[in-house]
């Protein structure tokens, strides 16, 4: 995680960001420390990075690399203003002792649009990671990977629209939630196919990043919001957990996008 020291929404790079409209700092800074404190209650452990000013985006750690077994894909951004923040995070994984690194020669934007279910990586496109960059993150990784493309600009990375819920060796027995709205008839298809057991989210919780979600497999952070998705993860035997993230929500971001799970 990195603490949002410096965030601010200075430009547009997707729908949710309007410079207009003021950003309270400090409200950010709360609501991500109470964020990482309840991982830590939980029981994880948390590595910070260190922020850098001009960088008002790096609070969206999970953009940073995307981890399975210790291996390390970097990222790469499509938007110029994010830029620089990929050597910044390459820099903390070798200094952290990850040497089976990798940094991408296509657009790659991370767990952004990479979620690792156990078994497969489901990859989204369509806004900003390239399609080619599947086949990278497959060569890479060493994990077989399933494209999904994303059709409404709100939901631009596959985090804004899809996460594992529970991770498992064999697809069947993970769970994801997802909102069906976001992708395209074909990756709907997919979705339905591999995960004929899936919460499926409605408008309102997609609307409020619910479906910026981080499971443990038992534990579920949420925006506070999420309300019917929350009851619907409880039905499931979930243990929702709900959070204010009403400030890094002003820059399209929410629990996932301040998160990126280290998978060692």
């Amino acid at each position: 995680m990195c603490p949002p020291r410096y965030f601010a929404v200075d430009y547009v790079i997707n729908p949710w960001m309007d410079p207009s409209t003021p950003v309270d700092v400090d409200r950010a800074m709360e609501q991500w420390t109470i964020l990482r404190d309840t991982y830590r209650d939980l029981g994880h452990t948390v590595e910070e990075v260190e922020p850098r000013p001009g960088l008002p985006d790096m609070v969206f750690a999970a953009n940073s690399g995307t981890v399975i077994d210790g291996r390390v894909l970097g990222a790469r951004f499509r938007a110029p203003q994010r830029a620089a923040e990929a050597e910044h995070f390459r820099r903390w994984f070798v200094e952290h002792g990850y040497r089976d690194l990798t940094m991408p020669r296509r657009i790659n934007e991370a767990e952004g649009d990479f979620a690792w279910t156990g078994s497969v990586l489901l990859a989204g496109t369509g806004f900003r990671t390239d399609p080619e960059a599947h086949a990278e993150a497959q060569e890479t990784l060493g994990v077989p990977v399933v494209s999904l493309r994303l059709t409404d600009p709100r939901y631009y990375h596959l985090d804004t629209a899809l996460f594992v819920l529970s991770e498992a060796t064999d697809t069947r027995q993970a769970q994801i939630a997802y909102y069906p709205q976001a992708f395209s008839p074909g990756s709907l298809r997919v979705l339905r196919r591999m995960f004929p057991d899936a919460v499926v989210a409605g408008t309102a919780d997609a609307e409020c990043f619910g479906l910026n979600g981080v499971s443990d497999g038992r534990n579920v952070i949420l925006p506070l919001e999420a309300t019917a998705l929350a009851d619907r993860l409880a039905a499931r035997g979930y243990e929702p957990v709900l959070l204010d993230i009403s400030e890094l929500r002003k820059a399209g971001g929410g629990p996932k996008c301040c998160t990126l799970e280290i998978r060692k």
